[in-house]
C-alpha cells in the first residue's frame, strides 16, 4: 500500500510539473515582508509582526518541525502568540503545522497585533503564523538533496522502589493507618525472599525502566531532494522527502514500533500572458505508523516492581514434570514464550501490560494528506495604474485509520508448592482463552476536509516620487469539516469551522516617513442568532520614521534609523463563543437558543399515581438569549524598530494592552439562584472579560572582527494577564478570580509537618480525612478554626500561555568555511507543583525514591516527605510543600557545519557540498533539572545527536 501511494504522488508530481511547463513565479526579495493578503517593504512594516528567513537558517542549523525553535527568534512567539492560541496559515491557506517541513518553506512571519490580523477576520483573532513556502526561479535546473542520520539518547528516567523496598514500605503505610498488614500487605519471608531474588517468579521484581525492556538509544534518518529552476515563462519548485525513525522499546511487538513518513511537493508559476499569471501547488504526505498493543510508558508510572503482585511470567520448566494436565497446557498453548514461559495473571489483573506487548497484536495508523491550492493574478493597470487582481481557490483533504490486529489470549496463575526442596508448580488457574485470528480490521477512521476562496483587488501607486498609496478589498472564507467514526473520535462534528469574512485596507505613507493605515474586516458568524451576526472590525495604525527629521538626525548620530508606530484594533471573533449543554455536552453551535428536554440527564422521574411505570417530565435547560453577540479584543500597541551603529544593531519592540470583552458565561453571580437547579433558565450571557499586556522585544547584533564574522539575536517577552470581569460567587472575597492573573495557581501554605498528637490537637483542624503526625498542616488563611477550600491563596502564575518572563537566543560565528550555531530560550516567574503519580503515591501505587525521605519518629527533624499512608487526601494537595520555580534555561541546539570551497567541484556535476554535526535539547540549567529532563508515564526526554550532508547538483 506504501509502494502504490508513493508511486501515485510521483505520477501526479510530474502530471503537475510537465502541464505546467510554461508557469512563472513572482520574485521575492529578502526586503519583502509577508503580511495579510499581501506583502510589504520591512522598512515600511506597522503593528507587530516578526518575520524569519527560514531558508537562511536551514544552511546553518537543521530541522524538520515547521515551527522549530520559533522562539529564539521571534519575541512575543512562546508556542502561542502573546499568550494565545494563533491560527497558522500555509501560503495563506489555513493548515497544521505539521503538514509541512521545514525544508519547505522560505520565511514564516508571526502577525501579533490585532492590526496585523483583522484581515483574517474572526478566526486569527488571537494572531497567526503565517508560512510562506519556496518558490522558483529564473535559473538553470538545480538539485539540491540533503541526508541526515542520527541517534536519541534518554536524557533521564525516574527512579523507582525495587519490590522488596516497596514492600516494606508499603508495609510501614499500612501500619502508619492502622491497618495490619495481613489485610493486604506483605510477610517478612515474603520481602525476605524477593530481596534475596530466591524465585523471580514466585517473588518478582520486575524493572520496567531496566535493559531488558528498553535499548540504549534510537535512530532516526531522512532524506530529502529539492528540485528548482525554470525560465521567463515558468518556475518551478518541487520537494519530495521520507523520514524514519524506530523506539526505544525492544520487548515483544514494541520491538517493531516505527514511523514513516513521505512527502512530496510541487509549487508551480507561470505567465500565462502579459498580464495574467497563475500558480499550482499540490502537496502530498503519507505517515506510516507501526505499534505494538500495551501502554508500555503507562505502566512504568504504575506497575510496581512486584508487578502488583504476580509474575507475568510462568515458567514451563517449573510446572510439575508428573501433572500431565499441566504439561498438556504447556503444549497446547498459543503463547509459549520463547519456548519457555505462559503468560502470568491474577482473577482482578487477567491481562496486563507485558502479555499484550507478547501476545495482544499491534495496530498499524496510517494517515493520508493532499493539499491543494490555484490562483490566478491579473495586472489591471490598463483599467487602472497599479490596480491588480488575485483569486485563490485550495482543497485540503486529511485522512487517519488504523488497521489492527488484536488477539485474546490466556493467563494462568500458579499454584506453588515445596517438593523436594524446590519450588513447583501444582496446579495452574486459567483466565481467558488463546484464539487465533487471520484478520485485521479497521480500528480508528477520521476524516478533516477543508475548503477556502478568496478574492482580492489590490492597489499599489507612488504619485510624484514621494507619496505611497496602497489599498486592498478582499473576500476571504474557508470552512473545515471533520468526520469520525462514533466509537474511537466521538463521532462527527454538527458543524464546520467557518469563517467568512470581507476585508479592506488603506494605507498611505509620505517618504516613507509618515505612514497611516487603516484595515478592516465585516465578519459573519452563523454561531449568533439572526441579526447580531455581521459585525465590523476596524483598526488604525499611524508611523513616523523619527530618524528623517533634521533635529533628530543632527543630534542622535549612533540611530541610523528609528520608526515609532502605534495601532488601535477591535477585533471581533467568534473562537470563543462555546459552551456546554445538560449532560456537559460542549457545543459552539446555537447557545443564544433556549432548549426544554426530558432525558435522564435533565428532566425528573416521576411515577405515575395510579402505580404504573412511571416516565422523565420535561425541564428547561437553557434560556434564550437573542442579545448574544461577538467578543471583542480591544488593543492598543506601541512600538518602534530600528538600527544602530552604523546597522550594528537592529531592534523591535512592541508593547501591547490587548482586552478580551464579551467572553461567555452562564450568569451565576447575575440571576436569581431559583433561576438554576430543578431546570435551569439561566442564558449564555456576553459578561466575562479578560486583560493581556506585554512587552515583547528582538535584538539582533552583527559584526565581524578580522576572519570571524558573528551574530547574536535575544528575543523575548514580558507578559502579564488579569482577569477583569468573571461570572462568580466566591465564598471569601479573597479566593475570586476577579483581578488575579489568568494562570494564577491557587493552593495551600503549608506549615511543614505535624509533629505530634498535641501540635494536632492546638492546630486548626483540618477537614481531609484524619490526620497523623508526620502529615502537612495549613495555615488558616481565615482565621476560622478551620482548614478547608476556603484556606486557599494565590501562590503565582503557572505560566501555561506564558511565563512572566520568556526569551530566545540564536548565536553565529563564521571562520572560513565553518560556521558555528546555537540556539537557547528560556521562562522565569512561574511556578509548578511536584503533584505527579512520582511524588504523590497513595493506596498501594508505585513508590519512588522521594518517599526514602518520609517522615517517621525517628527522621521527624529531617524529614522530606509526609508519612506514607495509603489514603492521604490531606497531604495531595497543591501547596508550598510541593511548589516549585519553573525559571530554566534550555540548549536547545548547536550545530557545527562545514562548507567545502566551491572550486573542489569546479570540473564536476556538483556544485556544492556541506556536511554537519549536529546536538538537539542538550542542556537544561535549572534548580529543578532533574524534575524538568524526567517524563513520568510516557517515553522519556532525548538528546538527539545528528550527522547530515547537503549537496548542490
Amino acid at each position: 500500500m506504501m509502494r502504490k501511494n508513493i508511486k501515485n504522488y510521483c505520477v501526479l508530481l510530474v502530471f503537475l510539473l510537465c502541464g505546467l511547463a510554461g508557469a512563472r513565479a513572482q520574485e521575492k526579495k529578502d526586503s519583502i515582508v509577508n503580511l495579510a493578503f499581501r506583502t510589504v517593504a520591512k522598512q515600511d512594516l506597522l503593528g507587530a509582526a516578526s518575520t524569519v528567513d527560514i531558508s537562511d537558517i536551514m544552511k546553518k542549523s537543521y530541522g524538520t518541525y515547521s515551527l522549530d525553535n520559533l522562539g529564539s527568534f521571534v519575541g512575543g512567539y512562546t508556542g502561542n502568540v502573546w499568550g494565545q492560541a494563533p491560527l497558522v496559515l500555509v501560503d495563506g491557506i489555513p493548515r497544521r503545522a505539521s503538514d509541512i517541513r521545514l525544508t519547505e518553506i522560505q520565511s514564516i512571519t508571526v502577525l501579533k497585533s490585532g492590526s496585523a490580523v483583522v484581515l483574517y477576520g474572526s478566526t486569527a483573532a488571537k494572531g497567526v503564523i503565517l508560512i510562506t513556502t519556496k518558490r522558483g526561479s529564473v535559473k538553470p535546473l538545480q538539485v539540491d538533496v540533503r541526508a541526515n542520520t542520527g541517534v536519541f539518547l534518554p536524557k533521564s528516567y525516574p527512579k523507582y522502589l525495587n519490590a522488596a523496598d516497596y514492600m516494606t514500605l508499603y508495609n510501614e503505610a499500612l501500619t502508619n493507618d492502622g491497618i495490619a498488614t495481613s489485610g493486604g500487605g506483605y510477610t517478612s519471608d515474603q520481602i525476605n525472599n524477593t530481596r534475596a531474588g530466591a524465585n523471580p517468579y514466585k517473588y518478582p521484581d520486575i524493572n520496567l525502566l531496566g535493559s531488558d525492556y528498553l535499548k540504549k538509544a534510537y535512530v532516526k534518518s531522512d532524506v530529502t531532494t529539492e528540485v528548482s529552476g525554470g525560465n521567463e515563462f515558468a518556475r518551478y519548485y518541487t520537494n519530495i522527502g521520507m523520514s524514519y525513525n524506530n523506539n526505544l522499546v525492544k520487548f515483544g511487538e514494541w520491538n517493531n514500533n516505527n514511523d514513516f513518513v513521505f512527502n512530496i511537493r510541487g509549487n508551480v508559476d507561470m505567465n500565462l500572458n502579459k498580464w495574467l499569471t497563475a500558480s499550482v501547488d499540490a502537496v502530498a504526505v503519507n505517515t506510516n505508523n507501526y505499534t505494538g498493543r500495551g501502554d508500555f510508558w503507562g505502566a512504568t508510572s504504575s506497575v510496581t516492581a512486584n508487578f502488583n503482585k504476580f509474575s507475568p511470567y510462568i515458567p514451563v520448566s517449573m510446572l510439575d514434570p508428573n501433572n500431565s494436565s499441566l504439561q498438556a497446557i504447556a503444549k497446547n498453548s498459543n503463547h509459549l514464550i520463547d519456548g519457555k514461559y505462559l503468560l502470568g495473571g491474577v482473577s482482578s489483573s487477567q491481562t496486563n501490560v507485558l502479555s499484550d506487548m507478547l501476545a495482544a497484536g499491534y495496530i498499524k495508523t496510517k494517515s493520508s494528506t493532499f493539499l491543494y491550492n490555484m490562483s490566478l493574478g491579473a495586472d489591471l493597470g490598463s483599467i487602472l495604474k497599479g490596480l491588480t487582481f488575485k483569486a485563490i481557490t485550495s482543497m485540503d483533504y486529511s485522512s487517519i485509520y488504523s488497521e489492527a490486529y488484536q488477539l485474546p489470549y490466556a493467563t494462568y496463575q500458579p499454584t506453588w508448592s515445596t517438593v523436594s526442596g524446590q519450588d513447583v508448580i501444582t496446579a495452574l488457574t486459567q483466565y481467558g482463552v488463546d484464539r487465533n485470528s487471520t484478520n485485521e480490521f479497521i480500528g480508528v477512521s477520521s476524516y478533516t476536509q477543508t475548503i477556502s476562496l478568496r478574492s482580492q483587488f489590490g492597489y499599489q501607486r507612488t504619485f510624484a516620487n514621494d507619496h505611497h498609496v496602497t489599498a486592498t478589498l478582499l473576500g476571504w472564507g474557508y470552512t473545515s469539516q471533520f468526520s469520525s467514526d462514533q466509537d474511537n473520535n466521538g463521532g462527527s462534528t454538527y458543524q464546520p469551522v467557518k469563517n467568512l469574512n470581507l476585508g479592506f485596507q488603506a494605507g498611505y505613507n509620505y517618504k516613507s516617513k509618515y505612514y497611516v493605515d487603516f484595515s478592516g474586516a465585516v465578519v459573519h458568524s452563523v454561531k449568533l442568532p439572526p441579526g447580531k451576526r455581521n459585525a465590523l472590525s476596524p483598526t488604525v495604525s499611524l508611523g513616523w520614521r523619527i530618524s528623517d527629521e533634521d533635529f533628530f538626525k543632527n543630534n542622535i548620530s549612533f540611530i541610523n534609523d528609528l520608526k515609532l508606530k502605534t495601532s488601535y484594533s477591535s477585533i471581533k471573533q467568534d473562537i470563543d463563543i462555546t459552551g456546554t449543554r445538560a449532560g456537559g455536552a460542549a457545543t459552539d453551535t446555537y447557545l443564544y437558543q433556549g432548549y426544554y428536554s426530558n432525558t435522564a440527564t435533565l428532566g425528573g422521574w416521576y411515577q405515575w399515581r395510579d402505580g404504573s411505570a412511571g416516565g422523565f417530565t420535561t425541564l428547561s435547560g437553557q434560556a434564550d438569549n437573542p442579545d448574544l453577540t461577538y467578543v471583542k479584543r480591544n488593543e492598543l500597541t506601541v512600538g518602534f524598530d530600528g538600527s544602530l551603529f552604523k546597522n550594528l544593531i537592529t531592534l523591535d519592540v512592541n508593547y501591547f494592552s490587548q482586552t478580551t470583552d464579551g467572553l461567555l458565561a452562564r450568569g451565576t453571580s447575575i440571576y436569581p439562584s431559583y433561576f438554576s437547579g430543578w431546570g435551569d433558565f439561566r442564558p449564555w450571557i456576553n459578561y466575562n472579560k479578560e486583560k493581556r499586556t506585554g512587552l515583547d522585544f528582538t535584538v539582533n547584533l552583527n559584526k565581524q572582527i578580522g576572519q570571524v564574522q558573528y551574530s547574536l539575536g535575544v528575543s523575548g517577552m514580558y507578559y502579564n494577564s488579569k482577569v477583569l470581569r468573571r461570572d462568580e460567587l466566591p465564598e471569601e472575597s479573597y479566593l475570586a478570580r476577579t483581578g488575579r492573573a489568568l494562570d494564577a495557581n491557587y493552593g495551600y501554605i503549608s506549615e511543614g509537618f505535624f509533629q505530634s498528637q498535641a501540635d494536632i490537637a492546638n492546630s486548626p483542624r483540618q477537614t481531609f480525612g484524619t490526620v497523623k503526625p508526620g502529615d502537612l498542616k495549613y495555615q488558616d488563611i481565615n482565621n476560622d478554626g478551620i482548614i478547608d477550600s476556603k484556606d486557599q491563596v494565590d501562590l503565582g502564575h503557572t505560566g501555561y500561555a506564558a511565563s512572566p518572563f520568556s526569551y530566545g537566543l540564536n548565536f553565529t560565528a563564521k571562520w572560513k568555511h565553518f560556521t558555528l550555531f546555537a540556539l537557547g530560550s528560556g521562562t522565569s516567574g512561574a511556578v509548578g507543583f511536584k503533584n505527579s503519580s512520582y511524588y504523590w503515591v497513595g493506596g498501594s501505587s508505585k513508590y519512588s525514591d522521594v518517599v526514602w525521605g518520609r517522615w517517621t519518629e525517628a527522621t521527624k527533624n529531617t524529614a522530606t516527605y509526609p508519612r506514607l499512608t495509603t489514603n492521604s487526601s490531606n497531604n495531595f494537595r497543591n501547596s508550598t510543600f510541593w511548589m516549585y520555580k519553573v525559571n530554566r534555561f534550555n540548549l536547545n541546539r548547536v550545530q557545527v557545519t562545514y562548507d567545502f570551497d566551491n572550486k573542489v567541484f569546479r570540473k564536476s556535476f556538483v556544485h556544492g557540498l556541506s556536511v554537519y554535526a549536529q546536538g538537539d535539547n542538550l542542556l537544561v540549567i535549572s534548580k529543578e533539572r532533574q524534575l524538568m529532563e524526567t517524563n513520568i508515564g510516557s517515553a522519556p526526554q532525548t538528546r538527539f545527536f545528528n550527522l547530515g550532508a547537503k549537496a548542490s547538483f
